[in-house]
């Protein structure tokens, strides 16, 4: 992705940058999304990104939740579907919450700020979403967070 002219906040009341995820939001929880906001939103924007991945997995980046044509200034609230979902890495469209298969991973919620609504049908996968988003960022940030497993197997 290019490099933006301003920087975005993300941002849950339910954990903060560097803390651990509850369990509500793993697969070992409610499997729900958290609530989160995006902050900082420049103007002209006309719609928001959200991606989830978790960047310790054994096979590389694993994506959890991807979501599009969000709408600028509303929180996403937990368990919603603020906008258009697409096809994470368990195969599904929709949010799937972490569930490591071992140690401390960290799990980072991605937002972009862009000019424009994305055509793209729902169950879309990352580089289709990544694709039709070039040339239409007006600005990203993040927030990481950690979890666990508590249980070693479900």
């Amino acid at each position: 992705m290019p490099e933006e002219k301003t920087s975005l906040k993300v941002a849950s009341v339910a954990f903060s940058e560097g803390a651990n995820i509850p369990v509500d939001y793993s697969c070992e929880g409610r499997n729900i999304n958290p609530p989160l906001e995006i902050l900082g939103i420049p103007e002209g924007t006309r719609s928001l990104v959200l991606v989830m991945e978790d960047h310790d997995a054994p096979r590389g980046i694993f994506d959890h939740w991807l979501v599009w044509n969000i709408a600028p200034g509303d929180p996403i609230a937990e368990g919603s579907v603020p906008g258009i979902e697409g096809r994470n890495g368990f195969g599904k469209t929709g949010y799937g919450g972490p569930c490591p298969p071992s140690g401390m991973h960290r799990y980072f919620f991605f937002g972009y700020a862009l000019d424009a609504f994305l055509d793209l049908m729902a169950g879309a996968d990352k580089k289709a979403l990544f694709t039709a988003m070039e040339g239409h960022i007006l600005a990203s940030g993040q927030l990481m967070a950690y979890y666990k497993r508590i249980r070693s197997s479900l």
